[in-house]
């Protein structure tokens, strides 16, 4: 696990282990809010010892930006604490990840000792606010890469943490093209500091803009690609010709798992053009 202060007081966790999942926290004098959890048991709890043992504090909150197993398997090691999640994330959470755990826990023995743990809290719309010390956490929804996801503004401090919503490559194999274009160019005029993806690297103040603009290229592009393809006899060529490189992203970032979810956008996005041509 890779962890870095980025704020007084506000933690990024990076998982080494599995497609640089990330979790963050936020830190009180005696509790903390925790902002999902990582993939592998080890490295939650090797976090939850940073918190507890070095940071002197118990986690009170923990927020789930998304169902997905990767971001909520950990909430299982903070007993006692309130799981914060949209509505659609509890139901999510509650239809598919034991059967992700299931399968999991058959090839891998250090899941054993995980279990479902849903959210307590959930919400539709609007905004879940908190306040820890002079922090004031704003909890609210981004969809677009999913329609349960949320995201956690520390205000004062102007640090985001985007869940899926904002990604190195941008997802849209379980949400909506237009929606998640539309809460990216939010999350661009919303003058932060600092983006906490919910996969890779944060993103510092100066590379914001820039980021913002290379992601909106890419869904542009990856649309474009689509429609073209839905009007050819082969749509197949163009589909392969149209690779992550092309449609302006490097096929290196998240150690090379970008390339799959490449060709899983065009897939989904081809799909959808067919259907509304019909």
């Amino acid at each position: 696990m890779i962890r870095e202060r980025i704020a007084d007081n506000v933690y990024w966790f990076q998982s080494e282990i599995y497609a640089q999942v990330t979790a963050g926290a936020i830190v009180g004098s005696n509790w903390a809010v925790l902002v999902d959890t990582l993939a592998m048991p080890e490295e939650t709890l090797e976090m939850r010892t940073y918190l507890e043992d070095t940071l002197g504090v118990q986690v009170r909150y923990i927020v789930n930006t998304i169902y997905h197993a990767d971001h909520t398997f950990g909430n299982c090691f903070f007993p006692g604490a309130i799981v914060i999640g949209h509505s659609l994330c509890r139901k999510l959470m509650a239809e598919r990840n034991p059967t992700a755990l299931k399968n999991v826990q058959e090839q891998n023995s250090a899941f054993d000792n995980v279990r479902i743990q849903l959210p307590d809290l959930t919400f539709d719309s609007g905004t879940i606010s908190l306040q820890i010390g002079k922090r004031h956490i704003k909890i609210f929804p981004t969809p677009g890469s999913s329609a349960d996801g949320i995201s956690v503004l520390v205000r004062e401090d102007r640090v985001l943490f985007a869940g899926d919503a904002f990604l190195p490559l941008p997802t849209i194999v379980e949400g909506d093209l237009d929606q998640l274009t539309e809460t990216i160019k939010n999350i661009g005029k919303m003058s932060l500091e600092n983006i906490v993806q919910g996969h890779g690297d944060v993103i510092l103040r100066g590379e914001i803009e820039q980021a913002v603009k290379n992601n909106i290229n890419y869904l542009a592009a990856i649309r474009k690609v689509a429609r073209t393809a839905a009007k050819r006899k082969d749509p197949q060529e163009v589909l392969e010709e149209a690779t992550v490189e092309e449609c302006g992203k490097s096929r290196v970032l998240l150690g090379g798992l970008v390339e799959g979810l490449h060709q899983r956008n065009l897939a989904v996005l081809y799909k959808q053009e067919v259907e509304a041509s019909e």
